[in-house]
């Protein structure tokens, strides 16, 4: 039978078998799942995934996250990680770091600087994508921490000197504790890679560039002065 349905337009293929109504609304949630799942686990059909994370600068102090059984090669262990995740289709480095920082800690930020980029190809997680890992420096204008329990074990604020101690962590957050060491002893224009918003060759357009700071002489020199 086929009709209109109760005057809303909409067009009524099953008439009134309610079985058949009943799988054909099953098969569409079913579909919409699939859908979902494979947004989150796959992403789009581009050669790379973009990771970012966030590094919370408070005074000589970060906040880290131990991971809920993060698969480290062959083994899982719980390790002390970074808080971040997967970037958004148009979403701008920073904005990413802020959002993942907020949502697994509770903590509201603001994006200062890019710290360090990791690129890795053949990752059996990537689904055949190349991977690239983002660590981003963020300055906390909250403090009180309200964790994600879904995605970890702990959270806290931890001194830099014992998360570069830690065996308990990434070879890359080992490192960039390091960095962050440096730049909180030597300065962090040391370490800090900026950003400045510039027009694109296409009008109305722009884009975001990051690198060490220029000086202002370099920036408005015309030639070999």
């Amino acid at each position: 039978m086929l009709g209109l349905d109760g005057g809303s337009g909409s067009i009524d293929i099953f008439g009134n078998c309610v079985a058949a109504r009943h799988a054909f609304t099953m098969a569409r949630v079913i579909f919409h799942h699939l859908v979902d799942w494979l947004k989150a686990c796959v992403g789009d059909l581009c050669n790379r995934k973009l990771f970012m994370a966030g590094f919370l600068n408070r005074d000589d102090m970060g906040i880290c996250g131990q991971e809920v059984d993060t698969e480290i090669g062959h083994q899982l262990k719980n390790m002390w990680k970074f808080p971040g995740g997967l970037s958004e289709p148009g979403e701008d480095i920073g904005d990413t770091a802020v959002r993942e920082v907020f949502e697994e800690t509770g903590i509201k930020s603001e994006f200062r600087s890019l710290l360090s980029i990791r690129q890795q190809h053949t990752d059996p997680r990537a689904f055949g994508k190349s991977d690239m890992y983002i660590i981003c420096r963020l300055k906390p204008h909250s403090f009180t921490i309200n964790f994600c329990q879904h995605e970890c074990l702990r959270c806290e604020w931890m001194d830099l000197n014992d998360l570069v101690k830690t065996e308990n962590t990434t070879p890359i957050t080992s490192r960039v504790a390091r960095l962050l060491l440096y730049g909180y002893r030597e300065g962090f224009d040391k370490i800090d890679f900026t950003v400045e918003e510039l027009p694109a060759v296409y009008t109305g357009l722009f884009y975001k560039l990051y690198h060490k700071e220029l000086p202002d002489n370099y920036r408005t020199m015309t030639g070999m002065d």
